[in-house]
């Protein structure tokens, strides 16, 4: 499962507003290979399924992931924050051995 913070399920709900992104859209996480520590995180919004995907919802907040992303996410929440010491998405992965600095990468 995927789950998503009450932050972060308002500010993806405003963008999907915002954006006018069409009906169905979701948030889709995907894990590439790169970063500090070897993994790193992508987040778009999308709206067309591919066949392996996994999906979830939360909070009002549709997640999906393809089964090899999922393998890394597995029990993330998605966070959000808007105070000074940072703005912006946060994956809170319960998997992850570590991470880099800046929150981008992570390794399992």
């Amino acid at each position: 499962m995927l789950f998503v913070s009450e932050s972060a399920s308002e500010k993806i709900k405003s963008l999907i507003t915002e954006q006018k992104m069409p009906d169905g859209s979701f948030v889709r996480v995907q894990v590439k290979g790169g970063g500090c520590s070897g993994l790193s995180y992508d987040m778009s919004f999308d709206h067309n399924l591919n066949p392996d995907d996994q999906q979830f919802e939360d909070k009002g907040v549709k997640l999906v992931t393809d089964l090899k992303s999922f393998l890394y996410v597995c029990n993330t929440t998605l966070e959000y924050s808007d105070g000074l010491n940072g703005k912006g998405f946060v994956f809170n992965n319960p998997n992850a051995s570590r991470s880099c600095a800046c929150g981008e990468s992570f390794a399992v």
